[in-house]
């Protein structure tokens, strides 16, 4: 049985600054996009979020009928630590080497108080693991982040953790992914409907 994973951004939240953890809410203004992608989605679906507002708010929008599954904190963006809501420029001036490394050369860098790419990776792979064993052949609709939607495309398609940032991830989004007995594959990325 293969599932199929629509990996959705939340809608933005218009901050300047590196915002992963902070729970801070999406605009969802845009009820055009949200109602094209909401009726783009299978209806079969299953819906899951992280448990962040701007993700579960974004969930709600573009649930439609589908049944909703409970919000995973897993599915969290990358936990910045103390570079959280800061901008690239001012953590630059003050740490330019340790700010270059987690971002051109991402994998065991941290943040400090945060996660290395690495860590984010685990933790989410683990989660849709658990979506995956728990649902499987079900169509997912996985809300979330940047970071988050990164670290399976990168285990789809077999990339480098530099090759996978190179991808582009707009908010309201949809990238979708296959996971089947053939293992990972992935299908049309960064999709604006």
């Amino acid at each position: 049985m293969t599932s199929r994973l629509f990996l959705v951004r939340h809608g933005p939240t218009h901050a300047k600054t590196m915002v992963g953890w902070s729970d801070l809410p999406a605009d969802l203004s845009d009820t055009a996009a949200l109602s094209r992608l909401e009726t783009a989605l299978p209806p079969e679906a299953l819906v899951v979020s992280s448990d962040l507002i701007r993700a579960v708010e974004t969930a709600t929008a573009v649930q439609g009928n589908r049944q909703r599954l409970p919000h995973m904190p897993a599915l969290r963006e990358i936990h910045f630590g103390d570079w959280e809501l800061r901008s690239w420029k001012e953590i630059d001036a003050e740490d330019p080497s340790r700010i270059r490394a987690y971002w051109e050369t991402p994998g065991d860098t941290t943040p400090p108080g945060g996660e290395s790419w690495n860590e984010v990776c685990a933790r989410v792979n683990d989660a849709i693991d658990s979506l995956l064993a728990t649902h499987a052949g079900r169509d997912l609709v996985v809300v979330g982040h940047f970071g988050q939607i990164l670290t399976q495309i990168q285990r789809a398609a077999g990339l480098s953790a530099e090759a996978a940032f190179s991808h582009r991830i707009d908010n309201l989004s949809v990238s979708e992914l296959f996971y089947g007995p053939e293992g990972w594959r992935s299908g049309a990325l960064n999709q604006l409907i």
